[in-house]
């Protein structure tokens, strides 16, 4: 035990209570500013200390965060890659016609730009709509799988 009675109730009676010259403990510089004064500065280490999650963001999040935006790939991709993924095993040929499940390729969406030089049948979530044309004017087919 350091004291048993209180500093105060031996002080009272005494003008300073302790304080030495009544003028030192006056204002708010006794205590380095008022309120929240000196966070970033002579107070950083009571913030840690005391108050850590003071500084930053908590709560909800935007709602732009939580849009998920597909892996997307383009047609001219798929037309430049078909002899390579003919040889790894990807994309198979049935009918004359060559088929690719893009999402064994990490993707999702499939984009209309560049053209098709041969009918492929492409597997994928999502179709843009001038890819699905474009897909149908080589004479492929456009699957969306569920």
């Amino acid at each position: 035990m350091i004291r048993k009675r209180r500093k105060i109730t031996r002080m009272r009676g005494s003008r300073t209570v302790g304080g030495g010259c009544s003028k030192k403990r006056r204002g708010a510089g006794h205590r380095g500013g008022r309120g929240q004064a000196g966070g970033h500065k002579h107070h950083w280490s009571w913030i840690v200390k005391y108050d850590p999650k003071h500084f930053g963001k908590y709560g909800f999040k935007r709602p732009q965060k939580l849009i998920k935006r597909p892996e997307t790939v383009n047609l001219a991709y798929l037309d430049e890659k078909i002899p390579e993924l003919l040889e790894s095993g990807v994309a198979v040929e049935e009918n004359g016609m060559i088929v690719i499940d893009v999402t064994e390729l990490g993707f999702e969406k499939i984009l209309g730009s560049g053209r098709l030089t041969r009918p492929v049948h492409v597997k994928a979530y999502e179709f843009s709509e001038s890819a699905a044309e474009k897909i149908e004017e080589a004479g492929g087919m456009a699957e969306i799988i569920e």
